[in-house]
């Protein structure tokens, strides 16, 4: 049985200033594609059962940048839809709203994309990790994303509710493992850099 690897796409421009970022589509910043290279080493030399990214250019060029070949996209490893919250900070949410919590609340509507509950985040987690099941029998899997998203996936490939992805800060750039312990899905590396 394999393990399943996390990578959270390299900095772009607004996750450095703490925007929202789900639907658009940034590239890297310089230093971006410098933590996605220095990802190479730690993938380098293993063979993976299945690479998936997000279909944003972000998360595919990080899987390029670190060398995984062959990654697939998937519509499901799309960052959380912020809706009405694209491009806006928490900081300028919490003016308006000073309770919202998106583990709670999720996003609502804005003019371009319907916004998404925990609830919602959390169902299509659960599709891309019946894919990631099926493919650990024979080896590792690795899924290249984004930091609110690859949190509800941990959540619930631990067992937990969606909104628990709270606990699991990821920052750009990283990689992070998930394997088993007696059976059950533990946490065995997180937001690890070379």
């Amino acid at each position: 049985m394999g393990d399943l690897l996390l990578v959270r796409h390299g900095e772009t421009e607004w996750s450095l200033s703490g925007q929202h970022t789900s639907h658009t589509d940034l590239p890297l910043t310089p230093h971006g594609e410098e933590q996605a290279k220095s990802l190479a080493p730690l993938l380098s030399g293993r063979p993976f059962a299945l690479v998936l990214t997000s279909p944003l250019g972000r998360a595919v060029r990080t899987a390029e940048l670190a060398g995984l070949v062959g990654a697939v996209p998937d519509a499901d490893l799309h960052e959380w839809d912020y809706g009405g919250y694209e491009g806006v900070t928490s900081v300028d949410i919490h003016r308006v709203r000073p309770d919202w919590d998106l583990w709670t609340d999720g996003a609502p509507p804005g003019a371009e994309s319907p916004g998404e509950s925990p609830e919602q985040a959390g169902r299509r987690a659960d599709r891309v990790l019946s894919r990631v099941e099926a493919a650990l029998p024979d080896g590792d899997v690795v899924l290249v994303a984004h930091g609110h998203f690859l949190r509800v996936v941990t959540a619930r490939r631990l067992g937990l509710p969606p909104s628990e992805g709270r606990l699991f800060q990821l920052a750009t750039g990283t990689l992070s493992r998930l394997s088993t312990e007696h059976g059950h899905p533990v946490i065995a590396e997180w937001n690890t850099r070379p």
